[in-house]
This record gives structure tokens, sequence and C-alpha cells, in this order.
């Protein structure tokens, strides 16, 4: 099969491949999907670079991708909620990776059929973003109707369907933007947008429920402030000391990091088809093109998904 991949850690121009590897092995729990279009997350790179080596070693040489969608084509003896010509969807596991490729081999619990509204680039640009929103805002923060969220980074691929999923939810929606991104946010559900190039968030509105934090740092700090007594900031971005200064600020602190999940894809396509959710796309790729796609991620500038389009 064609894939894009790595065999040693580096500069995207200096070490992503486009070219034939290994079919995928299949185990007895896993379906092999014929992948029709994948999407790019910062993490994609970041694992190109060597940087996440020291805390989640990966094995080279790697076919890079996370999410996938395409249509079943084979299975495991095991597998029992699938069938071949099914369309589904995926985050594939962590330490595996594979959907930049013609075939990837995912464990049916973390594959969900696809939403029928929706096509494969769609869908492809959903799975990572879409299960890391709802786990912040809904495993970790309990996010309920009426309550006060502050979403950073709302045009970018968590904030986006973040601020969506917090509007079904009922909450009234601050968000953190740059000025050309202010009427997406809007459009997603936003009631409150700020540009942070002018201005600070902590100085037009405050007493937050619930911040959702995708970017740490300074961002993280000056978030503390505006969260009410009792109040939860949910982050992908987590330092030690920050447990220390949540509680300082009497705040609750939860960090996470995403796990796939086909049973929260399932919930995620109903909402998707229902009008809830809708997929934003920046711009679409061929296989061949993967590390122009990755340079694109790498360099912020994309307002919602990179899709690479495989078959």
């Amino acid at each position: 099969m064609r894939a894009a991949y790595i065999e040693a850690f580096g500069a995207i121009e200096d070490v992503v491949r486009v070219g034939v590897r290994p079919d995928p092995a299949v185990r007895a729990t896993e379906v092999v999907i014929q992948v029709r279009s994948a999407s790019v997350n910062p993490i994609d790179h970041i694992v190109a670079s060597g940087a996440l080596q020291a805390v989640h070693p990966v094995a080279l040489p790697l076919t890079l991708g996370n999410d996938a969608a395409g249509v079943v084509v084979g299975k495991g003896e095991a597998v029992t909620r699938f069938k071949v010509g099914d369309e589904v969807y995926t985050r594939v596991a962590p330490v595996t990776s594979g959907a930049f490729a013609d075939y990837v081999a995912v464990d049916q619990d973390l594959v969900a059929l696809k939403p029928g509204t929706i096509g494969f680039d769609a869908a492809a640009s959903l799975p990572l973003v879409a299960l890391t929103a709802w786990q912040g805002l809904v495993e970790h923060a309990g996010l309920s109707k009426g309550q006060k969220v502050l979403i950073h980074a709302g045009s970018g691929g968590v904030g986006s369907i973040a601020i969506q999923l917090a509007r079904h939810l009922g909450a009234h929606i601050t968000t953190t933007v740059s000025a050309d991104g202010a009427a997406q946010a809007r459009e997603h559900g936003a009631h409150h947008v700020v540009d942070y190039r002018t201005e600070k968030f902590e100085d037009v509105d405050g007493d937050f429920d619930v911040v959702l934090d995708t970017l740490g740092g300074e961002v993280q700090e000056r978030s503390y402030g505006v969260l009410k007594p009792g109040g939860v900031l949910v982050s992908t971005v987590w330092v030690p000391a920050a447990q220390e200064a949540a509680e300082r600020h009497g705040i609750r602190g939860e960090p996470f990091f995403m796990h796939p999940s086909g049973e929260q894809l399932e919930t995620l396509a109903r909402l998707v088809d229902a009008g809830t959710v809708r997929p934003f796309i920046d711009r679409a790729y061929g296989l061949d093109e993967t590390a122009d796609a990755l340079r694109h991620s790498a360099s912020k500038r994309a307002k919602g998904k990179i899709v690479i389009r495989v078959s």
C-alpha cells in the first residue's frame, strides 16, 4: 500500500516520505479500513519531530496520521460490530498511528459508523478534535446548562467543535480568537468573542464556571483569575506547577489527554446528523502532498481542519 511515513525524526521536509509500505497486520478484534480521507492534527508534526519520544516513544518506521474515514474492507474473526462495506470513521490507537495510508487496521472499539449526512473529508476531520472537546467539556468539566465557559482558540480544530458542543449543552460561551476568526466563532455559537491580539480576556469577561485550555503557558496562567471559586480549568497542556496554582486560586485543575472511543464517536455522529455539530475544513491535500499539509498545520494559520485525501 502507499503511505506517508517517517524513518527518522527531524524537520518535516527532511523526514516525511510517501511510498510503499506493508499492508497492516490484522488482529482478531480489528477492522481493516480502506482510507478515503484522513486529517492532520498538531500531534502529527510534533511526533515527526521526535519531540515526544521521551514521554510517548514510537518505533520507526512509522506511518503518520491519527484520524481516518473510509470503508471497512476486512475484519478479524472476533469483530462483531462492523461488516465489510460499512462507512466508518476513527481516531486510531495513539501508539499505532497509520491513518495516512491506503489501509489502516483499528480495534473495533475505536471505530464508529461515520455520520451519514457528511462526506469522508468532513468525517475524517472530526475524531481527535471532537473527542478532545467532548471529553474536556463533558467528562472532565461536567459543563451544564446556564454555566459560563471560556474556550480558548475558538477558531482552531478543538475550539470550533467545543463552541458547538457548549452551545448544545446550553452554556454561555466566550471564546478567544484573532479578528479573522470572529465571524466563524459567532456562527458556531459563541456569545462573546475576544480578539486576543487587541483585548485581554480577563478585562472583558469573568466569573467563569469552566475554562477549556489547549494552549498552556501564559494563557493558562492568566485563566486562573477569571474562574469563580470552585470553577474548573480543563487543560490538555499541564505542568506540575499548574496544580499548585489552581489550588492557590481556589479552583479545580483537570488535566487530560484525549482517549479514543468508538462509543463517543457514535454520540458525536448523532450530533452531526442532527445538525448540532458541523465540521469546518480549512484545506485539502493529496497523499503526495502530506509534507505540505504538515507544514501548513505547523504554521498555525489554518482556520478549521486540514484534510488529506488518500483515495
